[in-house]
């Protein structure tokens, strides 16, 4: 009787147990190195706003973060590792806005359920995209260049890193938005994107600021606008998208810390007031604006309305697009 009684209390014992040991436990977190898996490869952006970000965060939490690369299947991947962790605060994901938010729609099967899987952290930074044409290219605005689309239904073509990235759903957008009809070319290498848009041989693309900042500034490439709500401070001339006459047109790449579910809220709290702290810092703006990305923070809840948000945005765009992963 004393052994069945015993059974029959214990999981209730150590749930409780638990429950009292959590709030001890986040006060003492971290007491050991931390792995973050990016879901991308090494110098990718990712990787880069990453590293910086989590460089600036170990000095406060005194351990460090054990970055580790797991790229493969648009991110899903090592995005699905980390769902599949120990919610013990030691095992991260940062992501991106594919795994997290477009793939839910664009890959059949998905392992993993972005919005229910993980506790989100913080966003970290986003990567927006502008719309970028070729010296050779006659339009010298966004609306120049919607009036050319018009003019020339499915002739003119622009370029993305793949079909279902941030670049080629943003030109589905751009296409639903403005009525146009365009052709896309997916590549599978940045650098002969970027040469054959300067060439002219695909004279349009909806890029990462990053993939063509250097182009921009020597003026090799012409930018039109930017697809975000404010201007980009790493360039400020650039309009936006709506201060060039397309309301509405917002698409970048993000990037967000997040846990397991069910990894405690006080650790997810504590690595939360971290980051938003070490996005503060001067040194570190800096260093994402040269790239490119905008430092951004939000808590909690606020990451995990917008990753809900992002979910559903991209379902709708998908689906009038009829955009498949594959090319």
């Amino acid at each position: 009787m004393a052994r069945l009684v015993d059974r029959m209390f214990r999981p209730a014992l150590i749930v409780a147990t638990l429950a009292f040991a959590a709030p001890g436990a986040a006060q003492t977190y971290p007491d050991r190195a931390i792995r973050v898996v990016v879901p991308f490869s090494g110098g990718s952006a990712s990787d880069v706003v990453a590293r910086l970000v989590l460089d600036k965060m170990t000095g406060p939490l005194g351990q460090p973060f054990i970055v580790e690369n797991q790229p493969g299947a648009g991110g899903n991947i090592g995005t699905a590792t980390i769902a599949r962790a120990e919610p013990s605060g030691y095992h991260l994901l940062m992501s991106a806005s594919g795994p997290l938010a477009v793939n839910k729609t664009l890959t059949k099967n998905l392992s993993y359920d972005p919005e229910q899987a993980f506790e989100p952290i913080s966003m970290l930074a986003t990567l927006p995209n502008i719309v970028v044409v070729g010296k050779n290219l006659p339009v010298a605005t966004l609306q120049e260049l919607i009036a050319y689309a018009k003019a020339r239904p499915g002739e003119l073509t622009y370029s993305s890193v793949g079909p279902g990235s941030s670049q080629h759903l943003a030109g589905v957008y751009f296409e639903q938005l403005t009525g146009t009809k365009m052709r896309h070319l997916p590549y599978r290498v940045t650098a002969q994107l970027v040469t054959d848009l300067m060439t002219g041989i695909v004279p349009l693309s909806f890029q990462n600021i990053a993939n063509v900042l250097g182009q921009v500034q020597s003026g090799d490439l012409r930018p039109l606008a930017i697809a975000a709500k404010s201007r980009s401070p790493t360039l400020p001339e650039v309009p936006t998208a709506a201060e060039a006459g397309l309301p509405g047109f917002e698409s970048a790449a993000w990037f967000a810390l997040l846990a397991p579910r069910g990894t405690p809220k006080a650790i997810v709290d504590k690595l939360n007031a971290t980051a938003v702290a070490a996005l503060q810092d001067a040194d570190l703006r800096k260093r994402l604006t040269d790239i490119g990305a905008d430092p951004a923070s939000m808590s909690p809840d606020e990451l995990r309305a917008f990753i809900s948000a992002e979910v559903v945005k991209w379902r709708d765009i998908i689906a009038r697009g009829a955009v498949s992963a594959e090319p």
